[in-house]
């Protein structure tokens, strides 16, 4: 079995290529290093079942080759970050919209097995708690280049569900809920590496907002899991799945407990959205996945604690310090309440 896997050198690509060779099989990995980094990798390459090209999705002719080589497709190349999304919002849904219809379309030339990540952001301001995958999606307005994300992987959705009902091409949709981990980087907005990352430094920890926000934090390891699950069932196939565990938590919550496990004395700064983003920016006030239909696909459900996740953050984090000193801290304006997937 062979896996192409865009966005390989990624956060979450890069622990899934770790998974897929410890499952003895073939890893295409393609990324063209916007985001993702040669070290989420570089214990991969030596590996003779790891293939890895350094381009971007956008490369047709080279797409066309590993699509053709793979028997399935993960797709988890996207704009990520916050922050990023807000200042380049036609990178934004260029990346996420055309780089996900060539995956499509180069996959359905031979009917290939296509995994799509999506995100609990097309949720939207909903405030129907679980969500379920057959929620309504409520965005904000067209003028908040905020929802410009949750609408381009929207979108996203509907392209290949479309596929799936036309063109016979089999996917799987999975809607991914703040996946934190070793190798997440604060640099383009995730809340935990930066809260650890402070705690660490004995830094202020920068909460936006009031913290009152509430998320739920899922292992990267358990994504993983669902993940392979999801792609090894038929019963899978033309669904939408939330990926996430359901332990929620306060950001400021969340904080205190990052200070707590890294036995930190790093005080609480209070950031407001404004200063932070743009003014007038929106965020959304809890956002927690029901796991009812991966469990009943796949008889999983994500379950590591959110305080065990914690210390292998940090543990990696300190290790990391241990072999590089000198690390670029990420900014504070970096740093977004809702980690988008």
């Amino acid at each position: 079995m062979t896996s192409l896997v865009t966005g390989g050198a990624g956060f979450i690509g890069s622990h899934l290529a770790e998974a897929l060779v410890a499952r003895k099989e073939k890893v295409i990995l393609l990324d063209d290093l916007t985001t993702g980094s040669v070290e989420n990798i570089r214990h991969l390459r030596t590996n003779p079942a790891v293939h890895c090209f350094f381009d971007t999705v956008m490369n047709r002719r080279l797409l066309a080759e590993l699509v053709d080589e793979s028997d399935i497709v993960f797709h988890l190349a996207a704009a990520v970050g916050v922050r990023r999304i807000i200042e380049s919002p036609v990178r934004t849904i260029e990346t996420n919209v055309k780089a996900t219809e060539l995956v499509l379309e180069t996959a359905a030339k031979k009917k290939k097995l296509v995994f799509i990540a999506s995100t609990s952001e097309v949720y939207g301001k909903n405030n129907k708690l679980p969500f379920c995958e057959d929620d309504d999606i409520l965005l904000g307005p067209t003028i908040k280049s905020r929802w410009s994300y949750a609408a381009s992987k929207a979108l996203d959705e509907f392209l290949a569900l479309a596929y799936w009902k036309e063109k016979k091409v089999p996917v799987v949709i999975g809607r991914f809920f703040n996946t934190v981990g070793p190798r997440q980087t604060g640099r383009y907005g995730m809340v935990l590496p930066t809260f650890v990352s402070q705690a660490l430094d004995g830094a202020p920890l920068t909460v936006y907002g009031l913290g009152k926000q509430s998320r739920c934090f899922g292992y990267v390891g358990d994504a993983v899991e669902a993940m392979l699950r999801l792609v090894s069932t038929d019963r899978a196939v033309g669904e939408v799945v939330n990926i996430g565990n359901d332990e929620e938590i306060t950001i400021e919550e969340l904080a205190f407990l990052v200070k707590e496990r890294t036995a930190s004395t790093s005080p609480l700064q209070w950031v407001p959205y404004d200063q932070a983003y743009e003014p007038g920016f929106e965020d959304m006030f809890r956002r927690v996945p029901s796991s009812d239909k991966l469990m009943r696909i796949t008889g999983f459900r994500p379950r590591t604690k959110l305080s065990t996740i914690i210390d292998m953050v940090a543990a990696e984090l300190r290790h990391r310090r241990e072999l590089a000193p000198v690390i670029e801290p990420a900014s504070q304006l970096d740093y977004a309440r809702g980690v988008v997937a």
